[in-house]
């Protein structure tokens, strides 16, 4: 993906919030407020590019469908790269693209938060 590519679909993104003030957080939310692509991006960053069946490991809980869905938007968004490994058999790998990658401070801080706040259920 190019650099135009990437600023044009990040100038898609912009949402307004009161009067014409931008909101950043509006517009990072819209990238990764989805349940399931902050786990995405997260385990992207963890073990790098990944197959689908892969990623549908890594992420438990998620059905094919949502993932082949959520993988669809992140690539739409410019955050996943998908790369035709081969043909035959078909095979394809999904990577963060530098736009995603970028996201790493905010998925860590994410997890570091849920970690400090994680309990236990109760039984």
């Amino acid at each position: 993906m190019t650099d135009q590519s990437a600023e044009e679909t990040f100038e898609e993104l912009e949402v307004w919030c009161a009067g014409e003030d931008w909101c950043p957080v509006t517009t990072t939310a819209s990238l990764i407020g989805r349940k399931w692509h902050p786990v995405i991006v997260h385990r992207l960053l963890e073990h790098g590019p990944s197959g689908f069946n892969e990623l549908k490991t890594d992420v438990d809980g998620i059905s094919s469908k949502v993932l082949s869905d959520s993988l669809e938007n992140l690539e739409e968004k410019g955050l996943v790269d998908r790369e035709i490994i081969s043909e035959k058999p078909f095979r394809v790998q999904y990577s963060l693209t530098e736009h995603g990658s970028s996201l790493e401070p905010v998925i860590v801080a994410m997890r570091d938060w849920g970690l400090e706040h994680l309990t236990e259920p109760s039984e």
